[in-house]
């Protein structure tokens, strides 16, 4: 049951981050972000968050986001009434890079 749980508080989280990002977060250094993916810690007290950053400026964003983390756990708080706020970590997210690189290198080898 704990699993499940902590399944459902990371997907309400995520919808949450994406829908703040998207609408309401306005600093111009994010970007287009997204959020991909959000994990719990088990006693639910803690989220890391994978973030996906359109575009070179990926530092950038995730500094942005690092100094928006307490208007957006505040936030969260408030709309998703936890008993406990997850204390937010944002990482960036490699797998549209991964992705971007892989088809360079299959789009040479297509040209050789």
């Amino acid at each position: 049951m704990a699993g499940i749980r902590r399944q459902r508080v990371a997907e309400a989280v995520r919808e949450e981050l994406g829908r703040m990002l998207q609408q309401e977060l306005k600093d111009p250094r994010i970007g287009l972000a997204s959020i991909v993916q959000v994990e719990m810690s088990p006693d639910l007290r803690h989220a890391r968050v994978y973030v996906s950053v359109y575009g070179s400026a990926q530092e950038q964003a995730m500094r942005a986001l690092a100094g928006a983390r307490g208007w957006l756990r505040r936030e969260l708080g408030r709309r998703l009434q936890l008993r406990h706020v997850p204390e937010l970590t944002f990482v960036a997210d490699p797998s549209i890079r991964h992705g971007a690189h892989i088809s360079e290198l299959l789009r040479r080898l297509h040209e050789d």
